[in-house]
């Protein structure tokens, strides 16, 4: 299958997210075997106009991110001559969207569009009308789905594909320390880590050890809350960690702790389930962290401090596990199979298989 990808900018111009998510699907599907090009701002240094890079071909409609215009005018017609099954779009902007819209028009395929939700959806005149664009409409959680119905999209074309981890990647790394309760995010303004930290300071007369992956701004804000909560001699700030070290505390873990007030999937989370972790969620209303946890006997849902210290008391009453394969739809082959299973879906709507 050859599929046409369209990203204005890629997680080689700027490493966020949804760019992060994007260069995920391409990735799966390059190494599915299909025929993946990737139509984006150029960002590489030589003249070529093309860039082959493990499996996937990078096709330059522009030279740099500063030629928007540009490439919302070339697209339709690149696309249009692109000679391909689908067109897959990153709907970070809507007016790229709309463009592609228009190229797969041309082409007479069907048109996929990826909306992340990081960092929000905008509710204005442009988004709704690139919500209502494409055959199929893909989120990463039933959060950001709302989202969307809430900005006119078609309920109906609504699909959740999940950000995927690798369950034989977790299966080889050994199990690192044990500890009771582990964190692992940037910490930022949305880390909210002094909820985490004020329901341990509750279990302070408790024997339990913490540790907390990430780095980012705030960490040295939340040491001296640690420190002023007489609980800093059992929190460990270990800062950023390879994935390989994660999955590795993961396993050692017996909780992981999600309580960040913002989240459109929570993959480090998931990665931490995948490991054996029991999880514990503390809702937010723009977090979709608690679509994991919801129905099942290895997690907790929680509202406050008082609610997330009881939780870890009753998760400490759980085997401790090291794997877990309840996750197996979240593996990086099953998310690749419900992506080809969207396009085989819409190839035969479209009278193309």
């Amino acid at each position: 299958m050859r599929l046409a990808f369209v990203s204005f900018e890629t997680v080689f111009h700027r490493d966020s997210e949804t760019n992060h998510r994007f260069q995920t699907v391409l990735e799966l599907l390059a190494a599915h075997g299909h025929d993946v090009h990737c139509y984006c701002a150029k960002f590489w240094a030589d003249d070529a106009s093309t860039l082959e890079r493990e499996g996937i071909t990078y096709h330059a409609v522009v030279t740099g991110l500063e030629a928007s215009k540009s490439f919302l005018a070339r697209l339709p017609f690149v696309l249009a001559a692109s000679n391909s099954d689908i067109v897959h779009v990153n709907a970070h902007s809507p007016a790229v969207v709309l463009a592609a819209s228009v190229g797969a028009t041309l082409a007479r395929v069907p048109m996929l569009t990826e909306w992340d939700g990081d960092g929000g959806i905008d509710d204005d005149r442009w988004t709704r009308l690139a919500a209502k664009r494409g055959a199929r409409i893909l989120t990463p959680s039933a959060l950001v789905a709302t989202w969307l119905r809430e900005r006119g999209a078609d309920g109906d074309r609504v699909e959740t594909v999940p950000n995927p981890i690798d369950l034989e990647r977790i299966q080889d790394v050994p199990p690192g320390e044990q500890v009771d309760v582990i964190y692992a995010r940037r910490l930022d303004e949305g880390a909210n880590l002094e909820s985490l930290l004020l329901a341990l300071a509750e279990l302070r007369g408790r024997d339990w050890r913490t540790t907390v992956i990430g780095d980012g701004p705030e960490r040295a804000m939340y040491e001296r809350l640690a420190s002023d909560l007489r609980i800093d001699d059992r929190v460990s700030f270990v800062g950023d960690c390879s994935l390989e070290e994660r999955i590795a505390a993961y396993r050692g873990a017996h909780v992981f702790a999600q309580t960040a007030e913002h989240c459109v999937f929570p993959t480090e989370m998931l990665w931490a389930l995948a490991s054996g972790c029991v999880g514990i969620v503390e809702y937010h209303v723009d977090s979709s962290a608690h679509e994991l946890v919801e129905g099942w006997d290895r997690g907790f849902r929680t509202t406050s401090e008082a609610e997330l210290a009881d939780a870890i008391l009753s998760a400490g009453d759980l085997e401790h596990c090291t794997f877990d394969d309840r996750f197996a739809d979240y593996d990086r082959s099953a998310v690749a199979e419900a992506y080809l299973e969207q396009y085989r879906t819409l190839e035969e709507a479209y009278g193309l298989l």
